[in-house]
């Protein structure tokens, strides 16, 4: 207890007051009462104080509160106000609220976002009065474990960059590979224009060669018939024999000039470049194309719709045998029962124009965008039909067999009749000829229809009775598929991802394989009773399949 005298308020305890200056303490040694609160610097102050804090520039921008919008007692123990800032408006600190929402923001997001809200704290205040206790703990552990994930999913982003890049490199080293390929079959080609060139010229050459001693030979008969007659002592029985020599020598030497005169001239002789080579590049955008391997994911069809493609001059009900789309998305179909094409405009399914091919036709595929080629069984031929403006024979091929499927790839047709596979050139010449395995035994029993894969490793045949046959390009068995799923393989056909679509007549539905032959599942089935499924193409850019049924006039297309 004071006896007397003054009472020196510095040197008394800070638990006097509430709160002390943080300044006054620090700088002067000063117990003085703290006014304000400063939530980025965590200190009290002073009225003085405050003052210079808020003049200086670095601190201008601090939050400062009065000491009544906070809990009584020393800094220490102080539910402090947030002083984490705003990404939006980084002037502003988040120190607001929205229980509806369960959000934090500063005034400017609660205003612009939550204006409608009706509990809306200052943190601070919310801890406080509501006595609110942070589950940092919990959150923690959530984040931790939250972020190993996150470096996991970086690790795998890493290795999918990594992978791409690789992959990258591959294709663009395959693009180089093919590229010298086709540079050296053209440094070939060039090669025997050149050998070609060299021999008819060295041919014409040796015969000038020749042409020039026979010359010189009746140029020196005639110079020595002619140099005897202006000899002088010649008696008459001398100059007769003289006469009658140079006589001879004129008229073999003029008969050698005569047969001279018609020889070739250089001018006559001239080379004619193989425009169509030119023309097939030319019409190419790429030397080959890019797609994303997709052959075992099944195709989803929905939306099926029929389309009538029977016209007015059709005598006989249609019958689609087979169908390619071309390179504007048009459809060409091989209708069997009426000996024709039809070209079938795929954006309102109508025939735009047909093309009588005066017999039946069995199996269509595409060329290249300009042309198709089309067996002809009974008359053992295959045709090449341009489908430009108009469709029309461009050439025919004769063979000696009954072609029946058909497939293209690599500059290369394969054909085949109904018990073998024919790999030909694109004039017909057969190249190689599958019908037995290595032991002898029939690789075939009836042939409906072929497809191969865009590399031509992988021939696919739909045969009625064995299924679906997978040879690779030595004719040897890849695999083969003849379930209870697939009765009476009818038509295959390979889509732009690699993967192989075959019809089952009998069962009425389509499959899909990978490329190897492996069952993917079933993409339709008819279970309408109707007629067998014929045919079956797709257009995967378009999202669209299209089927074909016997002794039908409609097709079905359906978005996949």
């Amino acid at each position: 207890m004071a006896t007397g005298g003054k009472i020196n308020t510095d040197i008394l305890s800070d638990e006097i007051f509430d709160v002390l200056c943080s300044m006054c303490k620090k700088n002067k040694g000063k117990n003085t009462e703290g006014e304000k609160f400063c939530v980025d610097c965590h200190d009290y102050f002073c009225i003085n104080c405050v003052k210079i804090h808020s003049q200086v520039p670095v601190l201008a921008g601090h939050k400062v509160l009065d000491k009544s919008q906070v809990k009584s007692g020393t800094s220490k123990g102080l539910p402090r106000a947030p002083a984490e800032r705003c990404d939006r408006h980084s002037h502003k600190h988040i120190d607001m609220y929205c229980q509806n929402h369960d959000n934090v923001g500063c005034t400017t997001c609660m205003t612009i976002d939550h204006r409608s809200c009706k509990d809306i704290f200052y943190i601070p205040e919310f801890i406080q009065n509501k006595s609110y206790q942070v589950a940092s703990r919990k959150i923690q552990t959530k984040l931790k474990a939250l972020a190993k994930t996150l470096a996991g999913q970086a690790y795998k982003f890493q290795q999918d960059k990594q992978n791409l890049l690789k992959r990258k490199a591959e294709l663009l080293d395959y693009i180089r590979k093919f590229r010298q390929e086709i540079n050296d079959q053209l440094d070939k080609l060039q090669k025997s224009s050149v050998d070609e060139i060299e021999n008819k010229f060295k041919l014409l050459e040796d015969k000038i060669e020749e042409g020039l001693k026979q010359l010189q030979a009746h140029k020196a008969n005639v110079t020595s018939a002619h140099d005897k007659l202006v000899s002088p002592n010649q008696n008459q029985a001398e100059l007769f024999v003289l006469v009658k020599i140079g006589e001879d020598a004129e008229n073999v030497a003029n008969k050698f000039i005569e047969d001279t005169k018609m020889k070739i001239t250089v001018s006559d002789i001239e080379f004619q470049p193989d425009r169509k080579l030119l023309q097939q590049l030319k019409q190419n955008q790429t030397i080959g194309m890019l797609t994303e391997k997709t052959t075992d994911k099944l195709l989803q069809i929905t939306g099926g719709q029929s389309y009538c493609v029977n016209v007015k001059s059709d005598e006989q009900t249609c019958d689609i045998y087979s169908a390619c789309y071309i390179e504007d998305g048009k459809i060409i179909l091989a209708d069997f029962n009426n000996m024709k094409l039809q070209r079938l405009d795929s954006h309102n399914y109508t025939i735009t124009d047909c093309y009588n091919l005066h017999e039946q036709p069995w199996q269509i595929c595409k060329i290249h965008e300009s042309q198709v080629a089309v067996t002809l069984p009974a008359k053992q031929e295959f045709h090449f039909i341009s489908v430009g403006r108009q469709m029309k024979t461009m050439y025919k091929i004769k063979t000696d067999f009954d072609c029946r499927g058909l497939a293209y790839a690599n500059n290369h047709l394969y054909i085949s009749d109904e018990t073998s596979v024919y790999i030909c050139t694109m004039t017909g010449r057969k190249l190689k000829q599958f019908s037995t395995d290595q032991s002898e035994q029939e690789l075939f029993s009836i042939i409906n229809s072929l497809a191969v894969s865009k590399d031509a490793t992988r021939i696919y045949v739909a045969d009625g009775y064995k299924g679906l046959i997978v040879l690779d390009n030595n004719g040897q068995i890849v695999t083969t598929f003849n379930g209870e799923q697939l009765q009476w393989a009818n038509y295959c056909h390979l889509t732009e991802a690699g993967s192989v679509l075959v019809s089952g007549f009998h069962s009425n539905n389509v499959l899909q394989f990978t490329s190897d032959g492996e069952l993917i599942g079933e993409v339709i089935k008819d279970y309408s009773g109707k007629q067998g499924i014929w045919s079956v193409c797709c257009n995967q850019q378009m999202s669209k399949l299209c089927i074909s049924k016997e002794y039908e006039d409609n097709i079905e297309v359906y978005d996949i």
